[in-house]
């Protein structure tokens, strides 16, 4: 039997536009895993599998192309360019062993590679450039290598060179090592990380020979100190061989072979067959898995689930390489309904930390433009959330369902989606900002089953809910013995705990809180759905003694702006709740970073061009919260307030600035 090729899982990302999946039909086009080119244009490429992504030519979901390379599997994921699908982008980058960010000779530098280029430095991935277009008219290769050293990395090494930029016959040529000016180059790159080539450099001594020098490339390239820079176009195919040169021999790849210990992996992205049936693409980290195994999952929320994996297929498996997911490689499974997005295999390794993503900031209210389809369209947006479980999916009862997004583009294909998915035609309302609500101190409440009314529970049920760490969502904890309730009952009440903190005293998400279950208990004939029933009065009960703040999401922002625009930008930016944290002056170019309130960036991005002459830059991304000053908004619960109604109302009415209670 063929033993199973190494591995390198790469991610493609860009700015709309710059041409990732192009590359990807090229790079599968040459290694022959394709037999034709798809284009964008005629809506045929292989991973814009989707009939929205070929009408409309964007990538929405991430999907996963496998090719040969020599003894390397390479598996292509293609990611989404629009910023309305950072959150994909940013889970498929948990998964990755690298990446490649694609950019234009011709448009450069654009905003969201910025931004691209920050998310993949925090996610620490070695990350080559691919310049592409170099065909194209207007194409400037140096100056896009200027602006690459000045606003993305400064230590870049060019690994070709292009002739005849921006022609129909722009061809590229390797840069070799063996080159003594090319080597003389690359070692002054390395040499900042290096002391005995700045050593060699500084005294004038022999360079080491092209293989060592390569070897210190590449070490450089898996620590992010130096990134590579090839020149090329998607479609005439310039470029690529050199690229997949650098991906295999400067990438640290997966050695074939099964991992030791118990298997642990993510689960990246979800597909829907039209029967509804999910496939899963797990990523495994350590250890194997098979078809027929038990497997247990981890969610995000902190709820493990148990199932049976019914299919396994390895992906890019050839025949006679068996269906046993390895160490390193990307697997489709099947048989599990319950399973989502970010569902990780088997319990967390030793000191690793779970990912947090940016919760969507924006929310709107959609309902069937036919009269009868509510339920069909929350079952469908249900389905949805199984793959971005971020969107989050709650019933406004008399309104329709409320749909949290990160803008208006992904909007537009949710509605799409669900047209030509689900056959539900849905209306959305604007959209409207959501807010938070995080504990202001610490609140009890205990309720037994001996002090029940007559019409009560007859359980026990103390919590203390307090403040917890910043970005940590919902933390639950025990001071009860673990096996102190039996297992139907503690997880009623654990999945409670989760469900109801959906919706805070504010009608908000409650986050960054910690629920201590202090007291427990219960008698002959307690049921699951007494505790289900029970929690959430004492569970609102010790959140209104802690009492809750209410945040507004924000954006952190970096601005360059003309410095002759300065005094008109300022009190706009001001004026609008954003606050400036630092400036510097470079040349003739002020670059401001601080936060602005997420409601407001799309109406300072409006006014910008006008304020700058065109020329302003503006960099966003979500980062956190602040707290709301004067009265908080509120927004009333779907599931009936398990609050006493008047206890609830004096609470809200005597609330100072930010939700104090």
């Amino acid at each position: 039997m063929p033993s199973a090729p190494a591995t390198l899982n790469i991610g493609i990302v860009a700015h709309v536009d710059a041409g990732k999946t192009s590359l990807t039909e090229r790079l599968l086009f040459d290694a022959g895993a394709i037999d034709r080119l798809g284009s964008v244009d005629s809506g045929d490429t292989r991973t814009d599998s989707g009939r929205i992504e070929r009408e409309r030519g964007i990538t929405v979901r991430t999907a996963v192309a496998p090719f040969r390379a020599g003894p390397v599997q390479i598996n292509l994921i293609d990611t989404p360019g629009h910023t309305d699908f950072v959150a994909e982008v940013e889970r498929a980058l948990s998964v990755l062993d690298g990446a490649v960010l694609v950019l234009s000779a011709v448009e450069g530098v654009q905003a969201h590679t910025r931004s691209l280029t920050r998310v993949l430095r925090e996610a620490g991935l070695p990350t080559v450039l691919f310049v592409n277009k170099a065909d194209r008219r207007g194409a400037r290769p140096d100056g896009v290598l200027a602006d690459i050293r000045r606003l993305l990395y400064p230590h870049v090494l060019a690994l070709n060179r292009v002739h005849g930029a921006g022609t129909p016959d722009a061809h590229t040529l390797p840069l070799a090592l063996e080159d003594p000016a090319v080597a003389s180059r690359a070692a002054e790159v390395l040499a900042e990380r290096d002391e005995d080539l700045l050593t060699r450099l500084v005294e004038d001594l022999p360079l080491p020979d092209p293989l060592r020098l390569r070897g210190i490339l590449a070490r450089q390239v898996a620590h992010g100190s130096v990134c590579p820079v090839v020149f090329g176009s998607a479609l005439t195919g310039q470029g690529t061989p050199e690229l997949v040169d650098a991906l295999t021999s400067l990438f640290p790849v997966n050695a074939p072979g099964p991992g030791t210990g118990e298997p642990h992996g993510t689960v990246f992205s979800i597909e829907r067959s039209a029967s509804g049936e999910k496939t899963a693409y797990l990523r495994l980290r350590s250890g194997r898995l098979a078809a027929r195994e038990s497997v247990l999952f981890e969610r995000p929320d902190g709820d493990p689930h148990r199932g049976r994996v019914t299919h396994l297929e390895v992906v890019g498996a050839r025949p006679g390489e068996g269906r046993t997911l390895e160490a390193g490689q990307i697997g489709r499974i099947r048989g599990l309904p319950g399973i989502r997005v970010g569902d990780r295999l088997g319990p967390a390794p030793s000191g690793s930390a779970r990912a947090a993503f940016a919760r969507p900031s924006l929310e709107s209210l959609a309902r069937p433009r036919r009269p009868g389809q509510g339920p069909r369209l929350h079952a469908a947006l249900a389905a949805l959330a199984d793959q971005d479980p971020l969107i989050g999916v709650r019933t406004v009862p008399g309104r329709g369902v409320s749909v949290l997004l990160y803008g208006e583009v992904q909007k537009e294909v949710v509605a799409a989606t669900l047209a030509e998915d689900f056959g539900v035609e849905a209306v959305f309302e604007p959209s409207s900002v959501v807010y938070t609500e995080r504990p202001n101190g610490v609140g009890r409440a205990v309720q037994t089953f001996w002090e029940q009314p007559p019409d009560g529970f007859p359980a026990t049920v103390g919590l203390r809910v307090e403040p917890g760490e910043r970005d940590s969502g919902v933390v639950f904890r025990r001071e009860v013995e673990l096996g102190a309730l039996l297992p139907s009952f503690d997880r009623a009440l654990v999945e409670t705990v989760h469900h109801t903190l959906e919706q805070g005293l504010y009608g908000w998400q409650v986050t960054d809180c910690v629920v201590v279950l202090t007291h427990s208990g219960f008698t002959p004939g307690t049921t699951a759905r007494d505790f289900r029933c029970l929690t959430p009065m004492v569970l609102m009960r010790a959140l209104l003694r802690a009492g809750t703040r209410v945040l507004a999401p924000v954006h952190a922002f970096v601005l360059e702006v003309p410095a002759h625009s300065l005094n008109r930008v300022l009190p706009r930016l001001t004026g609008l709740g954003g606050r400036v944290h630092d400036s510097v002056l470079d040349a003739h170019t002020w670059t401001l970073t601080g936060e602005m309130p997420t409601s407001a960036v799309h109406t300072f991005q409006s006014a910008l061009p006008g304020l700058t002459g065109g020329r302003g830059l503006w960099l966003g991304r979500r980062s956190g919260s602040r707290p709301v000053t004067g009265t908080p908004p509120y927004r009333a619960r779907t599931d009936g307030n398990p609050l006493n109604r008047q206890e609830y109302l004096i609470h809200l009415g005597r609330s100072g600035p930010g939700g104090h209670g």
